[in-house]
């Protein structure tokens, strides 16, 4: 096929093509002389005496090269002169017309006439053959990028549609006369380095993973009375990894905290942030603080963290002697409580602003948990989806969660399908679960309460020893057990009867796993452990409950008295 006709109806030379024909029609007409001459004077340069030639000579450089006009260049030796790779095919069935230098070099000698998924086996290898018949069809231009061949280079491949003489027969285009430019420009560097920064990223979020991870509770303690289960979920690998957090403590006296977060931002600061954070928790959840408290405490910390990054938090604490979750909020979602009949309860306010932000006085909360009730802490990733509105996730778990049935961590499954969070999610997601089981036979004898409240003055002491023995021996401890919680309940009831003020309470408790003695009283003066000097009268009520019990503890009570407490292990039966 001779290359110099098409090219004049190659794209890009139309106006060469116009230019002959013009020409042509002048020179016939005997008017082609002067242009004639002057592409000749053009090509030849600046003349002598010309202002051209003055100027040149005024700066004492040699005349000026001639500059041939673009559409004049040949469109064969242009094409084969280029570092990228080019080939020309033509008719339907892709038949091999060119291929220029560079395509020789990349993929050797190819010969012209045979159909290109023969003569071509590297634009199939590339998946081009398809792209070809498209291009083809449509008469548009078409671009595949970053494709890889079998030898490791990559290419990125623009299929243009080009015309012949004779495209159009009797008005019709003529496949056989259709050809289409295939350029290929290797960018194996550029595919490496982008390569190379996805490993960078893969090993950055897998850092981040890992330490996430790490700051998370390896294992959740399991208080007697609720039973509970949690899961984080990352998001998928085009997510950085972000700060969402959870975590179970144990008070002591059968109360426990709970608390779940989310810290803004994304990668290993945020993570390290998160960090920081669960461990403040702990720290402030072992001084057994109202969750608002807790919430003021760690408000200030996280400024002083890094004042640029905020963090949501709830905090919750279960009291199995009330029947409640205590909780405040920092500008988290709201727990979500199922009812033993299904209904679905969202606690209400109190939320204060995200922890961070300073200047805000939190306060706590209450929502029932009774037996039969499953509780949900979540972060944000778990109802938020991008062009909705959150109430509407909020409304969506809700419905999930009125139907779920099973275990902490059923549920927690269930939750995460209902609510569509996978591999690929594009929010970080944790999830808590925490039930108020319904004990009914044999476990209900596992767990009991009996409470006496102290009148009078010195006679209280002998009838709470009493009512401790009557209970302990009625709960078939062992006699050393029964002895010991006597002994814990006289001196705890004597202090209180010493230092404290009225209303007082003696409450025993045991679960399956602990017995639990505490007194509360009116005074909100929290006693502490001293050493009692050998004249002393007083002062070793506390050290001898410490030195008896298993762990003891005092806290202040929301009436404005105090709770002491100590627990006793009970023997493996």
């Amino acid at each position: 096929m001779n290359f110099t006709r098409w090219s004049a109806r190659f794209p890009g030379t139309r106006r060469a093509a116009a230019r002959n024909e013009h020409a042509a029609a002048q020179a016939k007409r005997g008017e082609g002389s002067v242009p004639a001459a002057r592409g000749a004077a053009h090509r030849a340069g600046p003349q002598e005496g010309t202002p051209a030639e003055a100027t040149v000579r005024g700066t004492g450089m040699a005349p000026l090269p001639a500059v041939p006009a673009l559409d004049e260049l040949p469109v064969r030796e242009v094409l084969g002169l280029l570092p990228a790779l080019v080939a020309l095919v033509h008719g339907p069935e892709h038949r091999v017309a060119y291929v220029n230098d560079a395509y020789t070099a990349g993929f050797g000698p190819r010969p012209t006439g045979a159909p290109a998924h023969t003569a071509l086996p590297e634009l199939g290898d590339l998946g081009l053959l398809p792209l070809l018949d498209q291009v083809q069809r449509s008469g548009k231009p078409r671009t595949a990028k970053n494709r890889t061949a079998p030898g490791g280079s990559s290419y990125t491949v623009t299929c243009t549609p080009v015309e012949f003489p004779k495209a159009v027969t009797d008005g019709e285009p003529d496949p056989e006369h259709t050809g289409i430019l295939v350029h290929l420009a290797d960018v194996t560097d550029h595919a490496e380095a982008l390569e190379r920064l996805r490993a960078s990223e893969r090993r950055q979020r897998e850092a981040a993973v890992t330490l996430q991870r790490s700051l998370l509770p390896q294992e959740l303690e399991q208080p007697d009375d609720l039973r509970v289960a949690a899961t984080y979920q990352p998001g998928g690998t085009e997510a950085a990894v972000g700060g969402d957090w959870y975590d179970v403590i144990t008070l002591g006296a059968g109360r426990t905290a709970l608390v779940i977060g989310d810290v803004m931002g994304r990668g290993v600061r945020a993570a390290a942030v998160m960090g920081q954070l669960r461990t403040a928790v702990r720290a402030y959840a072992r001084l057994d603080l109202p969750p608002h408290e807790v919430l003021q405490l760690l408000d200030g910390l996280a400024a002083e963290i890094d004042a640029s990054q905020i963090a949501t938090c709830v905090y919750a604490v279960h009291d199995p002697n009330e029947g409640l979750l205590a909780y405040a909020s920092a500008g988290h979602l709201p727990i979500l409580v199922r009812d033993e009949d299904g209904t679905v309860r969202r606690a209400a306010d109190p939320t204060g602003p995200p922890l961070g932000t300073g200047g805000w006085l939190h306060t706590s909360g209450t929502i029932a948990l009774g037996p039969g009730s499953t509780a949900v802490l979540y972060t944000d990733g778990l109802v938020e989806r991008r062009g909705e509105d959150i109430d509407e996730g909020v409304a969506a778990l809700e419905r999930a969660l009125s139907g779920a049935q099973g275990t902490p961590a059923i549920i927690c499954d269930r939750l995460m399908r209902a609510l569509g969070v996978d591999a690929d999610h594009d929010d970080d997601v944790a999830v808590m679960v925490l039930q108020q089981p319904a004990r009914t036979g044999v476990h209900a004898e596992l767990f009991h309460n009996a409470a006496l409240e102290l009148l009078g003055g010195v006679e209280a002491a002998p009838r709470a020893r009493a009512f401790a023995q009557g209970v302990l021996s009625s709960w078939r401890f062992p006699v050393e057990l029964c002895d010991l919680g006597v002994l814990a309940a006289s001196e705890l009831v004597a202090n209180s009867l010493q230092h404290g003020t009225p209303p007082m309470h003696l409450r025993l408790r045991r679960t399956d796993r602990r017995l639990i003695v505490e007194v509360t009283d009116g005074d909100d003066h929290l006693p502490r452990r001293r050493r009692a000097e050998p004249a002393d009268e007083t002062g070793r009520g506390i050290s001898i409950v410490a030195t008896i019990a298993s762990a003891w503890g005092s806290r202040r009570t929301p009436g404005g008295g105090k709770a002491v407490w100590c627990e006793f292990a009970l023997p493996d039966t």
